[in-house]
């Protein structure tokens, strides 16, 4: 067998799994409607006042910033282990690809998204 092959069986069966796994528990589980079940709760119990509120977007925006930056650390993690064999072409586009986050984090701070008020 060939690499390409191992790998196109492991993508079928892992593909078959999780579409097996949803369709047996399609297929084992109720479909009964149940109004108590729609009702909104916090920790278990009742809530008081208004269950609809707004948040504030800043809150969004911080976690979409912390995933830039976590998958920026992920990318430059191997690439930094390989530094010294990748050669000039791999350095200029890490430069590129770090320049264009700067520009995101500087946009973002221009913005006021890293304002907590």
């Amino acid at each position: 067998m060939s690499d390409f092959t191992k790998i196109a069986f492991f993508m079928f069966f892992g593909i078959a799994f999780v579409f097996g796994s949803m369709l047996v528990v399609r297929l084992l589980s109720t479909s009964k409607y149940d109004p108590i079940k729609s009702l909104p709760y916090e920790c278990g119990m009742d809530t008081i006042g208004p269950t609809w509120i707004q948040f504030q977007n800043n809150y969004f925006m911080y976690a979409l910033l912390f995933l830039v930056f976590d998958v920026e650390t992920v990318f430059l993690f191997p690439w930094a282990i390989r530094f010294s064999q990748l050669g000039l072409m791999a350095f200029i586009e890490m430069v590129l690809f770090v320049a264009m986050l700067l520009l995101a984090l500087w946009y973002a701070w221009k913005e006021g998204v890293l304002e907590w008020s």
